[in-house]
């Protein structure tokens, strides 16, 4: 089904090329084209070329939606980013498995299972009392 589309989509495309460059131009304004002769005489050919266009530029349209609907099936309802990532963010972490009865996840009796505090560096311009700079010894 996808290769009949395509090959109709690819096949309209050149026929739509086709029947526009055979259009005479109008506009005249570069000093190209629009001789005076070509295949048929005047109002006729114009009609019939701006139908066919209109035609071919119909089913040029109905094949590329028809393409694009068959190229990206719709598998669930549409779910936007910010969607997807509370979603993310909100799964719980798995908590860490359980010793032998008695013991923390640590492994060791009297053990905590949570971190030990790593210290902070003092903000800028700020010192700890504990790293003050000792006064200079007298000479």
């Amino acid at each position: 089904m996808d290769t009949v589309i395509l090959t109709l989509h690819i096949l309209l495309a050149l026929f739509l090329i086709g029947v526009i460059l055979l259009q005479r131009s109008e506009g005249g304004a570069l000093g190209i084209g629009g001789g005076g002769g070509g295949l048929m005489g005047g109002r006729s050919a114009a009609s019939a070329l701006t139908r066919t266009t209109v035609i071919l530029a119909a089913g040029f349209f109905a094949t590329s939606i028809a393409l694009g609907l068959l190229a990206k099936p719709v598998t669930g309802p549409a779910r936007s980013v910010t969607e997807t990532e509370q979603e993310e963010s909100a799964t719980p972490t798995p908590a860490a498995p359980a010793g032998k009865k008695g013991e923390s996840p640590a492994g060791k009796k009297g053990e905590s299972s949570q971190p030990a505090e790593t210290p902070q560096p003092p903000a800028p311009g700020e010192t700890k009392p504990d790293t003050a700079p000792s006064p200079p010894e007298p000479q």
